[in-house]
């Protein structure tokens, strides 16, 4: 045997342990969600699990743990859940960003949690039941101003996108409407369609087909562009409240104890099947904006949103009570 030969046995050995360690678990595979079934979130990690799974050739399971606005899951995943690469999580910017500087989560989410891709990123819209009134915005504002404290409004759970939305729509509109916490986008929506709140700031996905039927009137999105899905909608920024944005993101992460080899082959199966035709457009027809890129880019991402958020909780001097 030669010496080359023999050098390239070495270099087969020493890479053969990371090749092997790129190979998933080979059983089911699951994909976590912080927030009950029936919401935007359980559907868009239903979307990608289904593609996963003709992918890989191996069941992709989604699993709801509802509670603590998604937090309870973040933690989970933080300390240590799926870290032989069977789980990962599809988190939120509630407990990534929000919630770290409201309370205590029990996490580092830029140490404790891996980034593996970006999933969706998109405006929410503000909707209302037919039964409160007013068909505008315009007209929201003027019945918020006139009886403060009198309305409220629906989220995804305390320190969620949707909460810090309307935190942040108080203090640019000089109105009090008053927080509601839900485990998750379906029981708030059912909670408007029945009257007992008065509006909420939804995702298109869990809004759309009731706007569609007639049973909630959109008033603004919450971006600062016009969204794709509602065209002919203002921005909140538009209306009248010049400079507002909360969008909304969810973003694919793992445990940080899960080896980089295997968080490098999960960022490429789940950034595939949100390139895939199919996915990309049922989950725009949704109103969840695919947006896949490197680990990097969501690290880089993530830290971005936190320090604005932070900043938006110290100057509005919000609590999680």
């Amino acid at each position: 045997m030669n010496r080359r030969h023999l050098l390239g046995c070495a270099a087969a050995a020493a890479f053969a342990p990371a090749a092997r360690a790129q190979d998933l678990p080979k059983k089911q595979l699951t994909i976590l969600v912080g927030f009950a079934a029936g919401g935007a979130a359980d559907h868009a990690a239903r979307v990608v699990a289904k593609k996963l799974a003709d992918q890989l050739g191996a069941p992709v399971v989604v699993e709801n743990r509802p509670g603590a606005g998604g937090n309870i899951v973040h933690q989970q995943i933080a300390r240590g859940e799926g870290a032989d690469g069977s789980a990962i999580l599809l988190g939120s910017v509630g407990p990534l960003a929000i919630a770290p500087h409201l309370t205590k989560v029990g996490y580092d989410p830029q140490k404790d949690i891996a980034p593996l891709t970006m999933g969706m990123n998109f405006p929410n819209v503000l909707v209302v039941p037919p039964a409160l009134g007013v068909k505008t915005f315009d007209e929201f504002m003027a019945l918020a101003r006139a009886k403060p404290g009198q309305l409220n409004y629906g989220s995804t759970g305390v320190a969620s996108a949707s909460h810090l939305a309307g935190e942040l729509f108080n203090a640019m509109g000089k109105v009090e409407i008053v927080h509601i916490p839900f485990k998750g986008g379906a029981p708030a929506m059912n909670e408007l369609l029945g009257g007992r709140i008065a509006c909420y700031f939804a995702t298109m996905s869990t809004a759309g087909p009731h706007i569609a039927a007639g049973k909630l009137i959109p008033l603004a999105t919450t971006g600062l562009t016009r969204a794709p899905f509602l065209p002919n909608l203002p921005t909140v920024s538009e209306a009248g409240l010049k400079g507002f944005t909360a969008t909304n993101w969810y973003a694919f992460v793992a445990s940080a104890r899960m080896p980089q080899p295997l968080q490098e082959r999960w960022n490429a199966e789940l950034v595939k099947a949100l390139k895939t035709p199919e996915v990309a457009d049922e989950l725009t027809r949704a109103g969840l904006l695919p947006a896949p890129g490197t680990r990097d880019e969501l690290a880089k991402y993530i830290a971005a949103e936190s320090r604005t958020w932070a900043q938006v909780i110290a100057e509005r001097k919000i609590t999680a009570e």
